[in-house]
């Protein structure tokens, strides 16, 4: 699965699920990239896994709740809604580590603000809508107002202008799922960031590499990340891709269609763990910090 480092990025290639033929430059040092220290942070706060059955995607789906150091279930809190990669669900969403682990990292010396982050089971079908299995629509219409319910990313209390602080983050598949919730909900979501987003720029090209990402040609249309980047206007976006990344090409066309006000990063890296386990830190920072309580 893409979430796994090492040579995940390679099989898949080969699976057709990424675009191109040949395999990643493993072996001549171009997915190098500088360890991330995963294993700095505090002791973590609790989880909480569960299930609940989704009309819009006609299946059960799990989903797990993590915490931040010193709160618990019924803390009222900014949350982050992260997104899994193709082949993932919402057990190994992040890379590395655990919902209630990444919580507690410390990023740059220092602990990131109180935040909580759920992962959910969104399928393989790239988080568009598809015949009788609408991901969209779960993470919308029932994931979110159950974490709401939760006192989860309802922002701060008595202003009506802040009414929402919900952060979303997704690797991959997951990557290209956050930035179209984010363009499809802006109204809803309040900052997201994106590592190694599968992008693509036409439906010929995405069928190609893998046939099940969207339904037709007009769903393409309608959920193209980077035709409706202009959606992102109000939003502050982080997106971050390896040079060695096949999606790599299609990333920089989608930052020139990005707000300027985007933070991009482009470095060393292939579509494999080391990458997505270097970029959680930052991203995760970046959303703490457009989500904080002031």
């Amino acid at each position: 699965m893409i979430a796994a480092a090492g040579g995940a990025g390679v099989e898949l290639v080969s699976r057709g699920v990424l675009p191109g033929q040949g395999e990643l430059d493993a072996i001549d040092g171009a997915c190098s990239v500088a360890a991330a220290d995963l294993a700095s942070y505090a002791p973590p706060g609790p989880q909480v896994s569960g299930a609940f059955y989704s009309r819009a995607r006609n299946q059960t789906v799990g989903y797990t709740i993590g915490y931040p150091p010193g709160h618990r279930p019924g803390a009222r809190l900014p949350l982050v809604v992260m997104l899994h990669a193709y082949g993932a669900n919402h057990t190994d969403a992040l890379s590395g580590l655990s919902p209630a682990q990444a919580l507690a990292l410390r990023v740059n010396g220092g602990p990131l603000p109180p935040m909580a982050l759920v992962t959910v089971d969104g399928g393989g079908g790239y988080w568009n809508p598809h015949p009788r299995d609408n991901p969209q629509a779960m993470l919308t219409d029932e994931l979110i107002p159950m974490c709401q319910r939760l006192g989860l990313g309802l922002g701060a209390a008595g202003r009506r202008e802040d009414a929402h602080r919900i952060g979303v983050m997704g690797i991959s598949m997951g990557g290209y799922g956050s930035l179209l919730l984010a363009e499809k909900r802006p109204d809803l979501i309040s900052a997201v960031a994106a590592i190694s987003p599968a992008i693509w720029t036409s439906y010929a090209q995405a069928r190609a590499a893998n046939s099940g990402a969207y339904a037709s040609a007009a769903d393409f249309a309608a959920d193209d990340a980077v035709t409706h980047a202009t959606a992102l206007a109000q939003i502050p976006v982080r997106v971050a891709s390896g040079y060695s990344d096949p999606f790599y090409p299609n990333v920089r066309i989608l930052a020139r269609a990005l707000p300027k006000t985007a933070e991009v990063y482009f470095g060393a890296g292939c579509h494999t763990g080391p990458f997505f386990n270097a970029q959680e830190p930052p991203s995760l920072a970046f959303l703490a910090r457009h989500l904080a309580v002031r």
